[in-house]
């Protein structure tokens, strides 16, 4: 997967995305990995790899300062379509490489990203550069399960569905290693799929 690639695939899911990801088994996931999230008033909240901002309307937006990225200007359009009168601020960035400063955000949200962009470890990276200590990074994705492997199948299935878009073999035990003393995990629940779909909660630790 690379950047370039990636916009072809996001051009071309945009009008069937909602279709597919925020219907049936996937809004209920969705709506599991929100429905227990505090959000306080006043918070900043920036929702990197928005999509079509399925996820938006989970968050009360009238008392939190939004910020919502995507690095596809389709779906970001799909995004903006959906709440023409809100007060979120929604811009096109590659997620691997934010602009913010670093301790922007009081919680970062990021669905169904690190396993669709060409390199997850930066944009964790990221994600825990632009959170404030103490923050939270909310994240609901697919992983290899805790304490399995990828199975033959899937190992040989993985380069092909790839080339959609999206990798099914990243542990996020592997991923998260390099963090592990800047971030503690908080919640690390399986949502769907047996575990392989997982809500994550990561805080980042105080200084």
């Amino acid at each position: 997967m690379n950047n370039k690639w990636n916009q072809i695939i996001y051009k071309v899911w945009s009008p069937f995305y909602d279709r597919f990801f925020n219907k049936g088994i996937f809004l209920k996931a969705r709506k599991e990995v929100f429905k227990d999230i505090e959000f306080m008033n006043g918070e900043k909240v920036l929702f990197v790899g928005c999509g079509t901002g399925a996820d938006l309307v989970y968050v009360p937006h009238n008392n939190m300062k939004i910020t919502a990225i995507d690095f596809s200007s389709e779906m970001l359009e799909k995004a903006k379509g959906k709440f023409p009168h809100a007060s979120i601020t929604f811009l096109q960035m590659d997620a691997q490489n934010l602009t913010f400063p670093d301790a922007t955000y009081d919680i970062v949200i990021a669905s169904l990203l690190l396993s669709v962009v060409p390199n997850p470890q930066k944009c964790m990276e990221e994600m825990i550069r632009v959170v404030k200590p103490g923050g939270r990074i909310i994240i609901f994705d697919k992983f290899v399960p805790r304490n399995e492997e990828l199975s033959l199948l899937k190992k040989l299935a993985r380069p092909i569905i790839s080339v959609f878009g999206t990798d099914i073999g990243i542990k996020f035990e592997s991923l998260s290693k390099p963090f592990a003393k800047i971030i503690s995990i908080q919640t690390d629940s399986p949502i769907m799929l047996n575990g392989m779909y997982r809500k994550i909660i990561a805080i980042k630790n105080p200084r």
